[in-house]
């Protein structure tokens, strides 16, 4: 790290060639740098660009004991930090901080050093107090007590987590929203299924394992992700046919708008999609589609779609259209036209 008030002496290794009147090219191959008692950089292990303290490099060449650096222990709120120490500091991996460091505070305090990215403790410090979840990553979800997190919120609050860090557990997501672990658990398969699917459209000769791989997911915990993402994709392909056919129920006049199915996910693993005929003459509350089997009515518009693998039986309001699983629109009209009459 760069010591609070010692931003001014950060030298880069050009910085130390052009000192010893050498190119950059011949200092790197000499590596001076890696004599014995020569300071220690101050960028952190591992880092791309070697910065060091000005003070104690001209220490060093001119013979004089090097002055030392504070103790990592002790801490200053006006040190700076690369990317490596702020996830350390916490408490995330380094890809991790590349995502938090777009939060606009810490875009404005971001300060450059040699070149490099750095933040004052204090403003990581103060970002990391209000993280999402925050409070609840302090003090855990109580015993028998539901989700802490409203259920419209749910969605985006995991999202962002799952940006920070791809291979975020559900048991993490619960500590740190004080949501239930099933919520939590179903909003990570979710959002990893969905991008899961975004990716292989991007890159269609990918399988989803290999996907989810590419993204940063555990493979242990995505196998129903994978799945789901399978279906995601089904569901995309079917989107345009469904709209037609909701087009045409709407050209029909059985629907007040032409708006696109409701389309589910009943179990992760099939493609079912309901279309609530709200006029008084429709001749179905609303019709179901399911990649198994085609088209159905439904005896009710709140709830169409019914629980279960199983599909429901004909009667009571419930009769199964011929014509395939996805016959044209037209001909969904026209069966639709017949059931009525």
């Amino acid at each position: 790290m760069i010591r609070a008030g010692r931003q001014h002496l950060v030298r880069t290794l050009a910085d130390l060639a052009a000192q010893q009147g050498v190119g950059i090219d011949h200092y790197t191959r000499l590596k001076p740098y890696t004599a014995e008692g020569f300071p220690a950089p101050v960028s952190s292990e591992g880092a791309r660009t070697r910065l060091y303290d000005g003070e104690q490099v001209d220490a060093y060449l001119l013979g004089k004991p090097v002055p030392p650096l504070p103790e990592p222990e002790v801490e200053d709120d006006g040190d700076l930090l690369d990317r490596r120490e702020c996830a350390a500091l916490i408490g995330v991996a380094p890809n991790s901080w590349d995502v938090y460091k777009r939060d606009p505070a810490l875009t404005e305090a971001r300060i450059e050093a040699g070149g490099v990215e750095h933040w004052p403790r204090r403003a990581v410090k103060a970002f990391q107090a209000g993280r999402p979840g925050d409070a609840a990553q302090r003090t855990g979800r109580p015993k028998s007590t539901g989700d802490q997190v409203p259920r419209d919120q749910v969605h985006g609050l995991v999202a962002e987590l799952l940006d920070a860090d791809p291979t975020i557990s559900a048991a993490t997501v619960t500590e740190r929203l004080g949501v239930h672990r099933n919520t939590a658990q179903d909003a990570l398969t979710r959002l990893r299924a969905d991008r899961i699917a975004d990716h292989i459209e991007a890159h269609p000769t990918l399988t989803p394992a290999e996907a989810a791989a590419q993204l940063g997911y555990p493979a242990g915990q995505v196998r129903r992700a994978t799945a789901r993402a399978e279906t995601v994709l089904r569901a995309r392909r079917a989107a345009p046919y469904l709209a037609d056919v909701a087009a045409a129920l709407h050209r029909a006049g059985w629907t007040t708008t032409e708006a696109a199915p409701d389309v589910q996910f009943p179990g992760d693993d099939r493609v079912v999609a309901a279309l609530v005929l709200d006029v008084d003459h429709a001749p179905a509350p609303a019709v179901v589609w399911d990649e198994r089997y085609g088209w159905r009515t439904a005896a009710s518009r709140r709830h169409p779609i019914t629980k279960g693998a199983v599909p429901p039986s004909e009667g009571e309001g419930v009769r199964y259209l011929t014509g395939g699983i996805t016959p044209p629109p037209g001909d969904v009209v026209a069966a639709l036209t017949t059931t009525d009459a």
